[in-house]
């Protein structure tokens, strides 16, 4: 397709993406999406390990400094620095199972929930190329004066994600601007995730910003409904 072979040249190519095997980032994640769940707000700078290859990432520290988490598509965990499961499951749905806006989370939820969601940002656009997605571009969105193009995907089931439908904008000079999708083990919330301030870093672009509102029904960023906030910096490929 040709604008997603476009934004994918524009943001460094697959070849370059190729030749690293992970995304390191300091990250802030706050957010009204967190108290909803029982969770205290944090402002704690975290290191996030994504891989670009596979469905895996880890964050550290995670409740406590000498732990982090483990991610991959059938497994979470809670481990100490050296390897020591301190909590797990492998029954990922059943975690979820009835959650709705304001169901309670506990320490695998919220590290599930980083994980799937960390993993997907830091892949963007990529991830839009990679096998068993389907896109193809649909009507474009006005935003003031800027026409965005739009490129909907289907995610297949073998990969964890917010919701099998999502939506990606991307200005005239092909940045990613905004993402929508439905967070599905959250009682399938419509959001719109804003994002900006993209800088490249060993010749692929990332951005570094993003700001995750509630969706309205004339499908728009209410903007009072701040769930999810995210900063990032130090980036690096390896």
């Amino acid at each position: 397709m040709a604008l997603l072979d476009d934004v994918i040249e524009a943001h460094g190519g697959l070849a370059r993406r190729k030749a690293f095997e992970r995304i390191e980032v300091g990250a802030v994640t706050t957010g009204g999406l967190f108290p909803l769940k029982g969770l205290p707000t944090d402002t704690t700078r975290r290191r996030m390990t994504v891989w670009l290859h596979e469905q895996r990432a880890s964050v550290s520290p995670f409740g406590a400094p000498d732990q982090r988490t483990s991610f991959t598509a059938d497994r979470i965990a809670v481990e100490k620095i050296d390897g020591t499961v301190v909590a797990e499951s492998r029954d990922l749905p059943s975690l979820f199972v009835g959650h709705g806006l304001s169901t309670p989370w506990g320490p695998l939820h919220r590290a599930y929930f980083n994980g799937y969601a960390m993993w997907l940002y830091l892949n963007s656009p990529f991830v839009l190329a990679m096998d068993g997605v389907e896109v193809h571009e649909i009507d474009p969105w006005q935003e003031g004066e800027e026409q965005w193009r739009v490129l909907r995907a289907y995610f297949p089931g073998n990969m964890v994600t917010h919701s099998r439908q999502q939506e990606f904008y991307f200005d005239k000079a092909l940045n990613l601007v905004r993402h929508d999708y439905w967070v599905d083990i959250a009682g399938s919330i419509p959001a719109a995730q804003l994002i900006g301030n993209s800088v490249e870093v060993q010749g692929i672009r990332v951005p570094t910003w993003r700001r995750a509102y509630a969706r309205g029904p004339d499908a728009r960023a209410v903007t009072d409904l701040l769930m999810v906030s995210i900063d990032i910096d130090d980036v690096t490929f390896a």
